[in-house]
């Protein structure tokens, strides 16, 4: 049997748009082990959210993913709301990138805590509350008991952000998603959350995919790297291998525009220009507008994802080493 608990096979995001569609995501490959954590990173719109929007079920009316999604032997792509509803919460959850919009303003916290596991696990009310003021507790909110009886806006971001994690954790899912979740939080507590992350993920056992544009979030965190652009997956490996030995010019440039505590003089050298419209994709590899390795046969053809051995594929052609080099 696998040890994979998710495997998506050639997902595609599309979005109807005017007269027109346009491909948020193109032909995703990528398997999830029990217990790691895969960083999915890149630029604003290059598909990350949308890719696991699209797992989850959660696009916009105008978009719809194709390909497999499968969750064990089941594959949540196609899978109508209210069977998707089974697994949602249950097997596999989210936590989005603003809990402010993600909770709900009018009801207390332990409300809507309560009714995740009054729904997949069965719990009478006061069984449901107790278990959520212990879950809150286990995500470091001081007084728990008297938290659950708060509303969101009575809490700072960084305990809306721990609510939304307990709210994730309480049926103990077998894969959490957690799209940019620290992004609006300042230094302090974006290294508690990440501590959080890691201690949680560990005492449950539960995989974790990290949606992040931040590489100073991946470094400690996660296992395996997956770095996108343009809506396709253009390099994949162990987290030590993309940081110490990229292998893409665009995983090159997230590195050298990333801050470094141990360099703060050095001045941040970032990618020139800007990511392409999905609508309007460059010919060839996406990426040659702005790489300063490209040469004649990236603006012609699409590099595929190629593995490399040792769990790594890039989707590039040039073959020597990568090297700072300014765009001509």
């Amino acid at each position: 049997m696998s040890d994979y608990v998710l495997s998506i096979q050639d997902l595609s995001v599309t979005f109807a748009l005017h007269d027109t569609e346009v491909q948020a995501v193109r032909e995703m490959n990528f398997d999830l082990r029990a217990g790691e954590t895969l960083a999915v990173v890149g630029e604003s719109g290059s598909g990350k959210s949308q890719a696991f929007l699209g797992i989850m079920g959660l696009l916009a009316k105008n978009g719809r993913a194709t390909g497999k999604a499968m969750l064990g032997d089941v594959n949540l792509l196609g899978m109508a709301p209210s069977r998707l509803d089974a697994y949602r919460g249950k097997d596999i959850a989210m936590i989005f990138q603003d809990p402010m919009t993600s909770l709900n303003p009018s009801l207390k916290v332990k409300t809507q805590l309560s009714e995740v596991l009054v729904k997949h696990r069965g719990f009478d009310t006061r069984k449901a509350e107790m278990t959520t003021i212990e879950m809150l507790e286990r995500v470091g909110i001081p007084e728990p008991a008297k938290r659950a009886n708060a509303y969101p806006h009575e809490m700072s971001g960084g305990m809306r952000q721990r609510v939304m994690i307990a709210m994730a954790l309480l049926c103990q899912p077998k894969i959490l998603i957690a799209d940019e979740p620290t992004t609006a939080l300042d230094v302090t507590v974006q290294a508690q959350m990440l501590d959080l992350f890691k201690t949680l993920t560990e005492d449950f056992g539960t995989s974790l995919v990290m949606i992040t544009h931040d590489l100073g979030v991946v470094a400690g965190v996660a296992d395996r790297m997956m770095v996108m652009y343009g809506g396709r997956a253009v390099e994949k490996g162990k987290v030590d291998d993309l940081f110490y030995d990229p292998r893409h010019p665009y995983t090159l440039g997230l590195l050298h525009s990333t801050p470094h505590i141990a360099h703060r003089a050095a001045r941040l050298d970032p990618i020139q220009g800007l990511p392409p419209s999905l609508e309007h994709l460059p010919k060839g590899c996406s990426f040659n507008p702005r790489c300063a390795f490209c040469f004649d046969r990236c603006l012609e053809e699409r590099p595929p994802l190629t593995p490399l051995g040792d769990e790594r594929e890039k989707a590039c052609f040039f073959e020597g080493p990568l090297q700072s080099k300014k765009v001509a």
